[in-house]
This record gives C-alpha cells, sequence and structure tokens, in this order.
C-alpha cells in the first residue's frame, strides 16, 4: 500500500469509525476542491475531526479543474475559467477499480491526503480522469457541479458507490456512513444491496445533513434518467418503487435520505424548524435534528488579534485597533491590485462575501441607489464597501448582479468588487473587514457561516436575522440585526423595506458609534470575538456529530 493511518490514533471517545461523504471540501487555498459554504463547513469539520483525533475518514471527489477560477473581461465583469490542478502532495493508493455508470465500466482511481498535509482526519479523492477510461467517462470528474445533468448524476454515482466501494476494498469499514448533502445518495443504495436488501441494515449505519432550503439544492430527477444512468448501484427501478421511495415517476435526492437514514440535521436551529416544516408530512423519514454549522477557529482566527483581545485591559482596545489596521491595510493592498483604488485603513469598512446566488441579496444594499451614493460619498464618516463571491457558471442571474454591481461600483471610489472568492481571499475579507454584510432572503438562508469566521476576526455581522445569526447576534451588544419585513408582502416590497433597514442601522447606529463613541464600538467587537467561540467553533459541531448523530441509537 502506498499509505498508512499509522500516524493517525482515534482518542477513545471518539472511538466510533465514521466516514463522511461531500461532493466539496475547502481544506487549503491550494487544494481546488470546493465551491463555496458547503465546502468551507465540510473542510472545517475535518480539521477539528483532526484536533479532536476522531475516528473519521473523508470522502470526496478530485476535481480536474476545480470549480473555477474567477476572472475579469475587459470591461471587468465576469469571466469563467478552467485551469487543470495537480496536486503532488496527494498520494496514489495503488486501487483503481470499477463502478458502473450507464450500465458500462469505469475505471476510478483513488488518492490519500494525509493527515498531517493540511491538519485534517484521513482523506480520500476519488477521479475518473485516467488514461483507462473513455474521454466521456474521464470528464466525469472535471468539473465540480458541471452542467450537464447526465455528468451531475454520475458524479453523483462516483461519490456514494465509489466511496462505498472504496472503503470496503481497503478494509475500512465505517460503523456509520455521512452524507453531507444528498449529492452522494447512490451510498444508500449501495449499503442496500451490500446488506442483503434490508432497508433497515442500511439506516443502522447511515445518517444525513441537509443544507438548504433551495430547491435547486434539493436535486429530484425522473426514474428513466436514474435507472439509465445505474444510478441505484444495481437494485432495480421496480425495487426502488416498491421501497416508497419514488413520487410521480421522479426520486428526490433530500427525501430519498430522509428515508433511508436512521436520523438526519439541518445546520441551524431555524433550518431544523424550516426542515421539519418542509419534509415533516412525507411518510416513513427519520428524526430532524439540527446540528448548527460552525467554522474551525485554528484555521480562520488571527493570532495577533487574539493575542491582543486577551492583553491587559488596559490596553486591549489598543492593541486590538492596531492589528485590525495592519489587516485592513493587507485586505486594501488586494483592492488596488485588482481595482486601482487605495482604500483607508481607518474607515469604516463593509463587507459582502459569499456563494453568489439571487437569493442572498448581494445588492440589497443598492436598492435604493441615490440613498447608498450619498453614504458612500460622504467625508466626515467616510464608508468603504467591498463584494465578492463565485456565481454558479450558468446560474445567469447571479452573473447578473455580480456585472450590475462591478458597473455600478467603478465611479465609486469606495466601493469595490474583487475576484476569485476562494479561502485566501475569505480570510482576507473576514479580518479586513469591520462590519460583515449578510442579506438573504428569510427563511431562505440554511446557516450562513461566513459570519462566525468574521467575527472570529473582530468584524460584526449586520444581517438579516437568519441562519445562525439569532442563535448568537444580541442586536448593539455582539453585533446588529436587519429588520425584517412582513413575511406575506411581495418580494420586491421586502426588498425595499429591508434595503432600507440596512442602511438605517449603519447610518443611525452603526457609524455613530464608530466615529463618535468608538470605546463602545470596540466593546461590541470584543464581545463578538469572545462570544463567538467556542459556540461556533467546529470542535463543538464535530462533537455534537458524534455525541448527537454517529452515536444515537
Amino acid at each position: 500500500m502506498a499509505f498508512t493511518f499509522s500516524s493517525y490514533q482515534p482518542a477513545p471517545e471518539f472511538s466510533k469509525s465514521a466516514a463522511y461523504f461531500s461532493m466539496e471540501f475547502a481544506i487549503d487555498q491550494a487544494l481546488k476542491t470546493y465551491s463555496g459554504g458547503l465546502g468551507f463547513l465540510a473542510g472545517s469539520h475535518m480539521r477539528s475531526a483532526y484536533e479532536l483525533k476522531q475516528n473519521l475518514i473523508g470522502i470526496s471527489i478530485l476535481w480536474s479543474y476545480g470549480y473555477y477560477d474567477q476572472g475579469r473581461q475587459q470591461d471587468q465583469t465576469l469571466r469563467v475559467d478552467y485551469t487543470e490542478k495537480h496536486y503532488s502532495y496527494l498520494q496514489d493508493t495503488g486501487f483503481t477499480f470499477e463502478i458502473s455508470i450507464h450500465s458500462a465500466p469505469v475505471k476510478v482511481k483513488a488518492f490519500y491526503l494525509a493527515p498531517e498535509v493540511f491538519g485534517t482526519c484521513p482523506m480520500f479523492f476519488l477521479t475518473t480522469d485516467i488514461p483507462e477510461n473513455d474521454y466521456l467517462s474521464r470528464t466525469i470528474s472535471h468539473h465540480l457541479y458541471d452542467q450537464d445533468l447526465a455528468a451531475r448524476v454520475a458524479q453523483s454515482i462516483l461519490l456514494g458507490v465509489g466511496g462505498g466501494k472504496l472503503l470496503d476494498l481497503i478494509n475500512r469499514v465505517p460503523e456509520v456512513y455521512h452524507l453531507n448533502e444528498g449529492h452522494g445518495l447512490p451510498l444508500a443504495f449501495y449499503l442496500y444491496e451490500k446488506h442483503g436488501r434490508q432497508l433497515e441494515e442500511v439506516q443502522k449505519r447511515l445518517v444525513f445533513t441537509t443544507h438548504t432550503p433551495e430547491l435547486a439544492g434539493n436535486e429530484e430527477h425522473g426514474m428513466k434518467l436514474l435507472e439509465d444512468m445505474t444510478f441505484f448501484a444495481g437494485i432495480s427501478g421496480q425495487e426502488v418503487r416498491e421501497l416508497g421511495l419514488v413520487e410521480n415517476e421522479r426520486l428526490n435526492y433530500t427525501l430519498t435520505a430522509l428515508r433511508m437514514a436512521r436520523i438526519a440535521n439541518g445546520v441551524s436551529e431555524v433550518h431544523g424548524r424550516v426542515a421539519r416544516d418542509m419534509w415533516g408530512q412525507n411518510a416513513g423519514i427519520c428524526p430532524i435534528i439540527h446540528i448548527t454549522n460552525s467554522q474551525n477557529g485554528t484555521y480562520w482566527r488571527d493570532a495577533p488579534l487574539h493575542k491582543a483581545l486577551n492583553s491587559a485591559s488596559s490596553s486591549a482596545v489598543k492593541n486590538l485597533k492596531a492589528r485590525k489596521r495592519e489587516l485592513k491595510q493587507e485586505l486594501f493592498k488586494e483592492v488596488a491590485n485588482q481595482t486601482g483604488k487605495i482604500f483607508d485603513p481607518e474607515a469604516l469598512t463593509v463587507v459582502w462575501a459569499r456563494r453568489f446566488a439571487t437569493y442572498k441579496r448581494a445588492n440589497l444594499i443598492l436598492n435604493d441607489f441615490a440613498r447608498f451614493e450619498q453614504l458612500v460619498s460622504r467625508t466626515d464618516r467616510p464608508v468603504q464597501v467591498i463584494w465578492a463571491g463565485k456565481p454558479y457558471p450558468k446560474d445567469y442571474g447571479a452573473i447578473g448582479i455580480f456585472n450590475e454591481l462591478i458597473q455600478r461600483s467603478k465611479p465609486l471610489k469606495n466601493c469595490a468588487v474583487l475576484v476569485g472568492y476562494e479561502l485566501g481571499l475569505s480570510a482576507l475579507l473576514k479580518k479586513g473587514s469591520d462590519i460583515w454584510l449578510n442579506t438573504p432572503r428569510f427563511p431562505r438562508e440554511a446557516s450562513g457561516t461566513s459570519g462566525m469566521t468574521a467575527a472570529m476576526n473582530g468584524s460584526l455581522s449586520l444581517s438579516i436575522p437568519d441562519g445562525w445569526i439569532p442563535e448568537f447576534v444580541r442586536h448593539g451588544e455582539n453585533g446588529f440585526l436587519i429588520p425584517l419585513a412582513d413575511l406575506t408582502l411581495p418580494d420586491a416590497d421586502k426588498d425595499r423595506i429591508e434595503a432600507a433597514g440596512t442602511l438605517d442601522v449603519l447610518e443611525n447606529e452603526i457609524l455613530p458609534l464608530y466615529y463618535g463613541k468608538p470605546a463602545e464600538y470596540w466593546k461590541i467587537v470584543q464581545t463578538a470575538m469572545r462570544e463567538v467561540e467556542p459556540q461556533f467553533e467546529s470542535g463543538r459541531m464535530a462533537t455534537e456529530y458524534y455525541e448527537l448523530m454517529y452515536n444515537a441509537s
């Protein structure tokens, strides 16, 4: 064998073996196997599993071209680029094996990421992009979330069946299989076949995390396509129907996972309630609890900033301000590099940065553009605004918003839109911002973990009370809330009201504190930094997965 587990000894309290299947992992800037929040969450989970020495293995796909590289057209609008990726630190396991896709054999090669490389639990990455396959089979592992429907179905088979088969081949058969989102659903059918076609045997072993109430995130496809693609790991479509998993000749990934798992979770307290409301009326589903997403402090927090936080009370604020100024200057170098604009480290800096999707409303603050323009043009209490994030390459609505932000911010010297939103830029933005703006349409943000790592680095949330925010933010004490509009109103009216509320809080509460009462402002910063951990540090989350999911009877 080309790899060994000998350097990784699980702690006794986490001795139950588990495998965590995820389509994406944001482990390190250098490993381009992620697109956004789902990957950031999964990466933090793997890091905390390592720190806790949990008996956990990560399973994913080695994307030959990653998600995509975000560049600019000549007019600075978004350009999608694809560059082939190579990783010398991934070890060839020596295992190449077959899975069936579209009733044809496809070869799968497995690579190993050792714990000591990036500080994660042991991880495996699967690829079909090898010479033994024809070109079409090779493309299965080319692009994360491929735009082609058949390719995406094939990717689910690769993750679920390929991952299950690999664990059998290396003789690391876990007691618990954890599906992080529904992408790896074919794993459930692989286990069903393996364990004598007894659903209760699958339910003994399978747990499931649902991450979004968005329809696009809860895949559903026609049975003919799935049968043609050999989605069910050797199980006939008729038997799948007899299991009561098919409705109107369509199979919903999330609903099927809820019926084949013994327990599932939403990713915040609000999302747990939303998920139970969404799926609870369906027969045969497992219990849905909530385990709020969290992020790994070791990776995300700025050590000098936390040293300043914990310095003598008489000098803490002075030290925090000095370090925060340095972090802002580091961010502003990137702003100048990309946009040619010089930002002021003394000015209040607001950042909106996350995966671009229309429901996240990146442009909400521009709803009353005249008012926004007046805000960012004033010199007595200057405000700087930065946006960043990656839209899905075929989400033309989100791309349109991204390009609109670029065009409207060009003439504004205090506004910038950055490209390349990966781990490195995300860290710069969280450490260099004063206010972390979060404006999803309630209740569509399941968790929204970016604000956690911002708070770890002295950036205060200004947020719609959705996802994790109601569990943390106390308005004016450790962050700020945007008042919700009446949920029965049309979306356009809600946007107008919540946009006005965003500017109201910013102009009438945050700016007077930042410029007029700095001692009170920095007290709020200190409170946020102290309170966000350990409650929203992923050691808590990883422990809860063992206590509430893996060890649940």
